[in-house]
């Protein structure tokens, strides 16, 4: 059994041909205003070291700096960058006299990092915490008015850094990644086992050879209903399509997918002695939870439901009612 096992590694880690073809995004059809969009004059290119590691960011404060103003500070999603979608919610964040920091993960965007496209949840929840402590050495900021906000993946990380940071103020989860056994039946349900047995095939090509210092093993993060990748959903596709800057890259390390277990914030939420908000879309294709999850959140958040999908939160109508249950949150708890 040891030989046929270690045989199987030898053959997944250098057979040849197991090379993923890149997915482009359609960018044609992203949004015109995201485009044409200009650097306000406000944000700050600023930056941090985690363990030796570059980590870029941008500070947002607000015209009136007589004393020393709240901070939120704020995680993208899957795979994502500050560039993406975050500039929108800080933006109404700091016409309400709000300061907010938003930074890329190691690995993503325009922080350090090798081999880039590597997501581990163990990074990146000690980047957020990394994030929170130099906000909090700022002097424009009040050290005991620190909020986090996450969206998708990261919608989690607040709840598991809050559950032992307890001079967090408070946390926003907006279409939170918590549901795991939620997320898992949907996978199934809508890729197969055939799909996610290539997966965990494609992660330990990966893991392998970062093991033995080889160049990693990457697979697009969304893709076209029947092609090889992380999210080969059309919703999912159609989504990062929108959403997606221009230095995004539609890449990922493929073994993240042997390295998210026992991410379990949904756990962890009864030990979080802050105010959270969860907002939880419907028809969620990517972070759904269900109705007993749910159930059991709104013992310790306050929880409201939208009837829209997964990246239509992120937009029109809906950003605008989703931010203003978010700005009438953070007015109360700030």
């Amino acid at each position: 059994l040891i030989g046929l096992f270690v045989l199987e590694m030898a053959i997944v880690t250098f057979i040849p041909g197991m090379s993923v073809p890149k997915q482009p995004l359609k960018k044609a059809e992203q949004m015109p205003e995201k485009l044409e969009s200009k650097p306000p004059l406000s944000r700050k290119d600023v930056s941090f070291e985690v363990k030796g590691t570059i980590i870029s960011a941008w500070l947002y404060l607000p015209g009136d700096l007589s004393v020393p103003v709240p901070c939120i500070v704020m995680g993208h999603g899957f795979g994502g960058t500050k560039d993406m979608i975050m500039e929108s919610y800080a933006l109404r964040y700091q016409e309400v006299g709000l300061a907010v920091l938003a930074f890329d993960y190691r690995h993503f965007g325009e922080s350090e990092g090798e081999p880039r496209q590597l997501m581990l949840i163990r990074y990146q929840l000690e980047d957020y915490s990394a994030a929170i402590d130099y906000s909090r050495g700022l002097k424009e900021i009040d050290p005991a008015r620190v909020a986090l906000w996450g969206t998708s993946a990261s919608g989690g990380y607040g709840i598991l850094i809050a559950a032992k940071d307890k001079n967090i103020s408070c946390v926003v989860a907006q279409c939170p990644g918590l549901d795991h056994r939620a997320s898992k039946e949907m996978f199934k349900r809508e890729l197969g086992i055939r799909h996610i047995l290539r997966l965990v095939v494609h992660g330990q090509r990966d893991m392998m050879r970062s093991r033995l210092g080889l160049s990693p093993h990457q697979i697009p993060i969304v893709g076209k209903p029947g092609t090889m990748a992380f999210f080969p959903l059309a919703d999912a596709y159609d989504g990062y399509s929108k959403l997606a800057s221009e230095n995004f890259i539609n890449e990922i390390c493929a073994r993240v997918i042997l390295r998210s277990h026992g991410f379990r914030p949904d756990k962890q939420i009864q030990n979080v002695r802050c105010p959270v908000l969860i907002q939880i879309c419907d028809h969620d294709s990517l972070a759904p939870i269900s109705a007993e999850t749910e159930k059991e959140l709104r013992k310790y958040a306050e929880v409201k439901r939208y009837p829209i999908g997964h990246f239509d939160i992120y937009v029109g109508d809906d950003f605008e009612r989703s931010v203003r249950d978010q700005l009438d949150f953070f007015k109360k708890h700030l």
